[in-house]
């Protein structure tokens, strides 16, 4: 059975993103995957995203790229009422701009499913983020991993767990590793980067580093990271695009992911596994979920194990890596999962 959807997007980054961005990329790969099976897409993101079905936009570019500050209210809020604005046209709603579409979940007659993609964690410390979450605790909610929702405080109505899911075609791989280690993601002090620098020294292998740096976070990165890129052993490559990404990962001995923080997710080590390159990750957030502890990589839990881990990395086969990344993290995968939501959420609606 096909459904009208629309997915509403944020509008800081365009869906998907030129370089670094995790639920844009999703939206854009739910979006392929959703239109492919037949479903008639609508996708409310800004004027430069190229998703598959239709776009819908207010804004003609990313707020991001256009500098607005990030704790701009107005324009995210005038992004969201256009999709809820046209609620009619759809037989469902699947919202990904978190607090900013359940303000207006309850105001449409459309049902809408929330995928939020942050922490509870740090959410449900924030007073008025942890009062709307309880105000629309009763609203579907799907989290991204097992770990994000047992983590939640708040009793919300979770539909269901989707991990999300990557277009594995897009991402090569490659049998035979070079001699260095890598880091991928954002620049900042709960990601891992200086810890990910300490193990590579230790072991005198060389790290790339491909991240993005946001405001907040660039005196973290001037003062803490800066001194300790030498372009040599320690090399900042800078904020990658798809195919820069696809070249580091997938000659890389392993990817180093020691997160500090419970991070919901963690797409870049599905990435790295679909490349053939293991994954030696803090067992933090849905690392557990994602890395196989001794088949696509390690899960230790100090830096010395880190380095000891990095040592046994001949022992994980590249192909493992690849096929478990094309089982669980797919982008089928992930829709399957919110096909199978859509349709016990309308008939719920149905039933009513």
């Amino acid at each position: 059975m096909s459904y009208r959807i629309a997915l509403l997007a944020t509008p800081w980054e365009a869906v998907p993103p030129p370089k670094y961005g995790g639920t844009e990329l999703i939206v854009a790969n739910l979006a392929d995957e959703l239109t492919r099976r037949g479903h008639t897409v609508t996708v409310f993101a800004t004027g430069d995203s190229r998703p598959a079905g239709r776009l819908a936009a207010v804004f003609p570019r990313a707020l991001y790229r256009d500098g607005v500050p990030w704790n701009d209210t107005l324009r995210p809020l005038q992004h969201v009422a256009a999709c809820f604005t046209r609620a009619r046209e759809f037989d469902l709603i699947h919202n990904h701009a978190n607090y900013f579409g359940l303000l207006f979940a309850n105001l449409v007659p459309t049902p809408v499913v929330t995928t939020y993609h942050g922490d509870f964690v740090t959410a449900e410390k924030i007073p008025e983020k942890r009062h709307l979450l309880e105000a629309f605790r009763r609203a579907p909610f799907v989290a991204i991993s097992w770990r994000q929702r047992a983590l939640a405080k708040t009793r919300l109505n979770f539909v269901g767990t989707v991990h999300n899911g990557i277009a594995i075609e897009q991402f090569p791989f490659s049998p035979r590793p070079g001699n260095y280690l890598c880091w991928l993601g954002r620049i900042t002090e709960k990601k891992g980067i200086l810890e990910a620098i300490t193990v590579a020294r230790r072991l005198r292998l060389p790290l790339k580093i491909g991240a993005k740096i946001d405001p907040v976070d660039r005196a973290f990165f001037k003062h803490r990271v800066e001194r300790r890129i030498d372009g040599k052993h320690i090399q900042y490559l800078g904020e990658l695009d798809h195919r820069g990404k696809t070249r580091l990962l997938k000659r890389a001995l392993a990817l180093l992911n020691p997160i500090t923080w419970e991070e919901p997710f963690g797409l870049v080590m599905a990435e790295a596994m679909a490349c053939g390159t293991p994954v030696i990750a803090f067992p933090r957030g849905a690392a557990p979920e994602i890395v196989a502890d001794g088949v696509t990589g390690y899960l230790p839990t100090t830096v010395d194990r880190m380095v000891a881990a990095v040592k046994r990395i001949h022992h994980i086969r590249r192909s493992a890596c690849r096929a478990r990344a094309a089982r669980y993290f797919s982008r089928e995968a992930m829709t399957d999962g919110y096909e199978k939501i859509y349709a016990r959420v309308l008939r719920r609606e149905k039933g009513r």
